[in-house]
């Protein structure tokens, strides 16, 4: 995914992952975001047509999806298909969260 290389090039340091989602037409064109405008637009748009893509190509092979979920590091991406277009969710995962544990008995 070519989004992650432009996403982590640069200059090192700490940053704040993305969170909230985006709606992409069939093209990879933004509909609506709620992630911060703090990223780039640029960003959005190729995490949109990156996520358009791997469903475009799915259907190709004959093997569609509905959903994709992906896992990057701390930076959770699930995508769901919708009628050539798709809506992103952007989850950072972090360690200060605590992790589900059942009780004993």
């Amino acid at each position: 995914m070519g989004f992650l290389k432009r996403f982590f090039r640069g200059r090192a340091g700490v940053q704040q992952l993305p969170t909230g989602t985006i709606t992409v037409d069939r093209n990879g064109h933004i509909i609506t975001s709620t992630v911060s405008s703090a990223y780039p637009k640029n960003f959005m748009r190729d995490i949109g047509r990156d996520v358009v893509q791997l469903f475009i190509e799915a259907r190709t092979a004959q093997m569609p999806l509905a959903e994709i979920s992906l896992q990057f590091g701390s930076l959770h991406i699930t995508a769901r298909e919708l009628r050539g277009g798709a809506i992103i969710f952007l989850f950072p995962q972090t360690a200060l969260l605590p992790t589900p544990t059942r009780s004993r008995p």
